[in-house]
C-alpha cells in the first residue's frame, strides 16, 4: 500500500474521531476487517490502528476490540488535573483534613515564635535533617513496628519527594522494577522521568500474584520491587503475614531492592509487620504527614539500611539540599507531643465513616475498597467505558479518575477510583449516589 494511502485511511479515521462522527466508545472494525475493506495486508490495517493508538484516539483491548476514546478528557486524568475549578466536587485527590486543625497550626506557630531557636532555622539545614529531628521520626516508626535508628532516617519534602530520592539514588536508567499491575500513579511519572522500565505484577484478591514475580525475575534482572502492602492505593488491600514473607524470600533469592510507600498505612488498624521489619538490609520505607496530618505540609521520611543513607542524602541535597526548617520543626513537634498519633486516630475514623457513606450510596455495585481506606476502586461492567462516565460527570461538577493512571501493563482496565476525604460527608454521599447513576446509565 503506498505511503499516501495509508496515510490518507489514519488521516480520515483521525478527522473523523475529532469531529464526532466517530463517537467515543465506537467500536471499530475488527483488523481484519478493516484489512478486508480496505484492501489491505492484515499487517497494514495493524498499523492503521496502532498509529490511531500511538495518536490517543482509540485503545486495543484485547478480547473486545479497537474502540474511540473520549478525547476531550484531559491527558492522564488522576495526574495532572491539580486545580479543581469552583464548584467541582472533587472525588478525584485525597486531600483530608478535620475541624480544627488550622487552630492546631495556629498553636504551633505560636509556640515556634516563643522559642529560642528561630534563628538556627533560618540557615540551611543538614541535608537528611537534623539528628534531634530524625530520632523524633525514629521513635514515630518505633510505634508503627519500625526498630529503626536515627541515622537510618533522612527527612523529605514529602513521600512523593521521598520516592523520588530513593528512586534517583538507588537505581540507574534502564533498570527494571517490578510494580502490581494497578499501582500508584505518581510512581509511574517518576518511573517514566527516571527512564526504569516497570515490569507488571498481576494482582490477586488481597496481595500481588507472587508466583508471577517469581517467574519474572527468572526471565528478567529486575533490579527492584515498588509495594504497598499496608492500605494499597487504588485496592486498598493489607497483603497477609505470609505473603509478606513470600515477598521477601523471593527478593533475597533475587538480590531485590525492595520500595516500601507506606503513605495510606496508618488507616490500617494492627496491620502485619511492615517489610522493613522483615528485610531490614534490602527495604527503603517511604512515608510522610501529608495524609496523616495535610497535604500543605510536605515533610516525610525515609527509613533505609545504612549503607544506603549517603546515596539517598546526596539525592537530597541536589534536589531540595534540605526540608524547610519551620515546617520540620512543626512537624516534629507533633511527632513528639502525641498530636499526630491523635490525628491519625482522628482520620481512621473518618476514613471509615465515609467508607459506610460510600458503600450505601455504591449500593449494588461491585466495589474495591478496606473499611479505613480514603479510597475506593469501581470495576465496571465489560460493556461500560470509563472514559465516558469520567466526561459525563465531569459536565456535572463531579471529578473522578479513570483506571488510566495508575496501570502499569498494556492492559487499562474500565474502573473508576474514587477519592473520599475531599469533600464534607453530606455532599460525599450526594455525588456518590450521583456516580451510581451515571454508571448505570453507560452500562
Amino acid at each position: 500500500m503506498p505511503r499516501s494511502r495509508y496515510k490518507s485511511l489514519v488521516d480520515t479515521f483521525a478527522a473523523d474521531i475529532r469531529a464526532g462522527r466517530l463517537l467515543p466508545g465506537t467500536r471499530l472494525p475488527t483488523h481484519r476487517q478493516l484489512a478486508t475493506r480496505e484492501g489491505l495486508a492484515l499487517v497494514t490495517a495493524s498499523r492503521v490502528y496502532g498509529e490511531l493508538e500511538a495518536m490517543g484516539l482509540v485503545s486495543g483491548e484485547t478480547g473486545r476490540g479497537t474502540f474511540v476514546r473520549e478525547t476531550s478528557l484531559p491527558p492522564n486524568l488522576g495526574i495532572d488535573q491539580q486545580e479543581v475549578v469552583a464548584g467541582m466536587i472533587d472525588l478525584n485527590f485525597n486531600y483530608p483534613s478535620l475541624p480544627g486543625q488550622g487552630e492546631m497550626l495556629r498553636s504551633a506557630l505560636r509556640q515556634l515564635a516563643a522559642g529560642g531557636d528561630l534563628e538556627a532555622l533560618l540557615r540551611y539545614q543538614p541535608h537528611a535533617g537534623r539528628m534531634h529531628e530524625r530520632a523524633s521520626v525514629a521513635r514515630h516508626l518505633g510505634a508503627r513496628g519500625l526498630a529503626v535508628d536515627a541515622d537510618q532516617v533522612l527527612m523529605v519534602s514529602g513521600a512523593q519527594h521521598g520516592l523520588a530520592v530513593t528512586m534517583m539514588a538507588l537505581l540507574k536508567p534502564g533498570d527494571v522494577i517490578a510494580a502490581d499491575a494497578l499501582t500508584y500513579s505518581g510512581f509511574k511519572v517518576l518511573a517514566e522521568a527516571l527512564h526504569l522500565e516497570i515490569a507488571p505484577i498481576p494482582g490477586g484478591a488481597d496481595a500481588p500474584d507472587l508466583e508471577a514475580l517469581e517467574k519474572l525475575c527468572r526471565s528478567r534482572r529486575v533490579r527492584a520491587v515498588y509495594s504497598m502492602p499496608t492500605l494499597h492505593n487504588p485496592l486498598g488491600w493489607v497483603m497477609p503475614a505470609a505473603q509478606r514473607e513470600q515477598l521477601v524470600a523471593i527478593s533475597r533469592k533475587h538480590g531485590l531492592l525492595i520500595i516500601e510507600d507506606a503513605a495510606y498505612a496508618f488507616l490500617a488498624e494492627n496491620p502485619p509487620p511492615p517489610l522493613f521489619t522483615l528485610a531490614p538490609e534490602r527495604t527503603v520505607y517511604v512515608s510522610g504527614l501529608s495524609k496523616s496530618i495535610a497535604t500543605g505540609l510536605r515533610i516525610g521520611f525515609v527509613a533505609a539500611p545504612l549503607d544506603k543513607v549517603a546515596a539517598i542524602e546526596r539525592a537530597i541535597r541536589s534536589t531540595t539540599w534540605n526540608t524547610p526548617g519551620v515546617m520540620t520543626a512543626i512537624a516534629c513537634a507533633w511527632l513528639d507531643d502525641g498530636t499526630v498519633m491523635q490525628l491519625e486516630a482522628e482520620k481512621r475514623a473518618d476514613a471509615q465513616a465515609r467508607q459506610i457513606v460510600a458503600l450505601c450510596a455504591l449500593d449494588g455495585l461491585r466495589c474495591v475498597t478496606h473499611p479505613s481506606s480514603y479510597f475506593l476502586w469501581l470495576p465496571l461492567d465489560e460493556d461500560a467505558r470509563a472514559d465516558q462516565i469520567t466526561k459525563a460527570l465531569m459536565e456535572e461538577n463531579i471529578a473522578v479518575s479513570t483506571a488510566e493512571p495508575f496501570a502499569t501493563s498494556a492492559h487499562v482496565p474500565h474502573a473508576i477510583r474514587l477519592a473520599l476525604g475531599s469533600v464534607d460527608i453530606d455532599t460525599l454521599g450526594q455525588a456518590l449516589a450521583r456516580v451510581k447513576w451515571m454508571v448505570g446509565a453507560y452500562s
